[in-house]
């Protein structure tokens, strides 16, 4: 059976969820594996529910949408009450715990993180905080590696950003 990993991302509009997950797919085609990667926000944009979906496979990937992720990030409430329920009972949950205050019961594993709390400390404002997710997320899950996501990071960002992109996605893996 080949190894299949599907991924949501939920946050508010301008947390940079979509820009996250796009480093992700790129960073796993770097590690070598076949990717998917989609994104839907509200007409709002900003403040508003923005999710953004991955799909890491060895081999083909069949259906181009993400039913049952395995690993959910949610970077505000309204996405994890939002998401949640699609989550698989085994899944992952990683949640910033910064912008995230009540979890409803769950058999998934939980990873509570303060993700904007470390983000504004350590960089004076919440901006970075995707990356910083993108470090954590990394960690827990080893889907990727921290070498792919940094070149990443250094190809998709503007030149002014990418040191303290790189240093947010550290700070992540640090978590």
């Amino acid at each position: 059976m080949p190894n299949k990993t599907e991924i949501r991302i939920g946050g508010s509009g301008g947390q940079g969820v979509v820009l996250a997950a796009q480093i992700l797919g790129k960073a796993a085609v770097l590690d070598g594996k076949n990717v998917l990667q989609t994104q839907a926000y509200g007409a709002e944009a900003r403040g508003s529910l923005a999710k953004s979906e991955v799909i890491i496979s060895d081999s083909k990937i069949g259906f181009p949408a993400v039913r049952k992720p395995d690993v959910l990030v949610a970077m505000s409430q309204d996405a994890l009450n939002a998401l949640l329920k699609d989550l698989k009972e085994t899944g992952t949950l990683i949640v910033d715990s910064t912008n995230v205050t009540t979890i409803p019961e769950t058999k998934a594993k939980v990873h509570k993180l303060p993700i904007t709390e470390t983000t504004k400390k350590t960089f004076g404002e919440a901006l970075y905080a995707n990356m910083v997710m993108l470090g954590a997320f990394a960690k827990i899950t080893k889907l990727v590696t921290a070498k792919s996501v940094e070149e990443t990071i250094k190809a998709n960002v503007s030149a002014k950003t990418i040191e303290t992109n790189v240093k947010a996605f550290r700070k992540g893996l640090e978590l």
